[in-house]
């Protein structure tokens, strides 16, 4: 899958300090129309609440024995789980929605959040990419071309 092998490119980049990769998402549309969301770094909320749940557990234990545990373990889930649906930290959902709609049956596509973007690093991994296309960026318009560039695209208007 050219999707992965892009987003394992991006985070070789974000380990040689060329990004900071915030969020990445891909979302794949068969082509039967079924759309599968892989999210790599939003909290999860099962995830989360284990997590919570274990430490406010083992504080509970610490401070009021095992009704402690139980009672920091409940709590602490409970909080952890609500907190991970309502935090985002990285690509909003709105957007994550709007993608799995426009995507394209047969198609996928790798939502990126980035920061301290080293352009032309990124284009030169890019040129791997042939077959590629830059949907949206909100990148200067000077980025904007180089990256097509790499992509050999022609220039996309309403980015």
């Amino acid at each position: 899958m050219r999707a992965q092998e892009f987003l394992t490119a991006t985070t070789g980049l974000a380990v040689k300090g060329a990004l900071k990769l915030r969020d990445a998402v891909i979302v794949t549309k068969n082509a039967e129309g079924h759309t599968a969301v892989r999210e790599t770094i939003d909290p999860q909320p099962g995830r989360t609440a284990l997590s919570s749940g274990m430490w406010t557990g083992l504080l509970g234990l610490l401070v009021g024995g095992p009704v402690g545990w139980l009672v920091g373990g409940a709590v602490g889930a409970g909080v952890g789980a609500a907190t991970a649906k309502v935090i985002d930290l990285g690509i909003p959902d709105e957007w994550v929605a709007w993608f799995r709609e426009a995507v394209q049956p047969g198609t996928t596509t790798v939502l990126l959040l980035l920061e301290d973007l080293h352009v032309g690093a990124l284009a030169k991994e890019m040129e791997r990419f042939p077959f590629a296309r830059l949907v949206h960026t909100t990148l200067p318009e000077s980025a904007l071309r180089q990256l097509e560039e790499a992509l050999g695209q022609e220039h996309i208007a309403d980015a």
